[in-house]
């Protein structure tokens, strides 16, 4: 059992690592490179007269084995397609998922690359093209046990946990309440303007999940695939003004139109996306403040000056709710 102290990833060590590579039936060559990866531990490991490979070990309890597996099997379908995502390996027994002294994790190649350019245009045309595939994909079949990104899991459930875990200084306390209250009713009240289709989506479509290399993007880390509309993989590619905004989701949208039907209507969720995503954020950092990672990487939270940056944040994302969605079809 572990003590207040210890947390299950002290636990892995790079010598356990190794052991549960080599349980796999693969040779190290003991060279072990921790990266860049706080929700999970990211590992290269060094593989004798062989390219290295990536292990990933699943944070405890997070999700069920149902739950990885249908990760890994929407990525391998992906793959099939011939979709550039990397997806997990197989064993000789077609298994992707193995486990380890209480450790679930994966193998998966290593793939090089750089963050895209996102303000190319050219390289969002493409991006969108690749999206439209994906949720072609994505749309024949839901998810039986991946959740859905929704108000209550990204929004009220994170409000909640920061006030009952007082994570909130007293002397913003006041400032916090009553602009997470305003904020919620109004996801709500979108939520009952607004109807949408929920699809199988990457869920964490950011730059930092896109390798660029040979003049096309690999996404990685579906870690957090889920079921959503098709506006939550393609918001987070957005940067800059409102005018720059336009003109990149106008190109995104003109390669996604090549694969997948969009439905105008999702510019409407932009910001209601946008607002969870603020709020999930704050609340997961909370929830891994045990995790002796966090606070070591994420020094500045849980102090008076991040409150008061993230109240100022949320209260300017209150405004932009209520803001006209991007005119890209007008």
């Amino acid at each position: 059992m572990n003590t207040p102290t210890q947390h299950p990833y002290d636990q892995l060590t790079p010598d356990r690592v190794l052991d549960a590579v080599e349980s796999v039936g693969f040779i190290s060559d003991a060279r072990i490179m921790a990266l860049n990866s706080y929700e999970n531990r990211v590992y290269q490991v060094g593989i004798e007269e062989s390219e290295p490979l990536i292990a990933k070990f699943y944070r405890p309890e997070r999700w069920s084995k149902e739950q990885i597996l249908e990760e890994h099997q929407f990525t391998l379908d992906l793959k099939a397609m011939e979709l550039p995502v990397v997806a997990p390996s197989t064993d000789e027994h077609g298994n992707t998922l193995h486990e380890f002294e209480g450790f679930l994790f994966a193998l998966f190649p290593r793939q090089g690359g750089h963050a895209p350019e996102l303000d190319n245009l050219d390289n969002l045309l493409i991006l969108g093209r690749t999206l439209g595939r994906m949720h072609k994909l994505g749309s024949a079949k839901p998810f039986q046990h991946r959740p859905e990104i929704n108000l209550q899991r990204y929004g009220i459930d994170n409000v909640e946990f920061l006030l009952e875990n007082d994570f909130i200084p007293s002397s913003l306390l006041e400032a916090y309440q009553t602009l997470t209250r305003d904020l919620l009713h109004r996801l709500d009240r979108i939520n009952h303007q607004h109807s949408w289709e929920s699809i199988r989506v990457h869920g964490d479509c950011h730059s930092g999940n896109i390798l660029w290399r040979s003049d096309a993007p690999h996404f990685v880390d579906f870690d957090d695939t889920c079921m959503a509309p098709a506006i939550q993989d393609i918001w987070m590619l957005l940067s800059g003004d409102r005018r720059e905004q336009t003109l990149q989701m106008a190109e995104i949208l003109e390669g996604y139109g090549e694969f997948m039907d969009f439905s105008p209507s999702e510019l409407n969720l932009v910001e209601y996306f946008r607002t969870l995503r603020l709020l999930n954020y704050s609340g997961w950092l909370a929830k891994r403040w045990d995790d002796p990672a966090f606070p070591k990487a994420f020094t500045w939270f849980n102090t008076e000056r991040y409150w008061a940056e993230h109240i100022l944040e949320l209260r300017e994302q209150l405004a932009a709710l209520d803001e006209p969605p991007l005119p890209v079809f007008a």
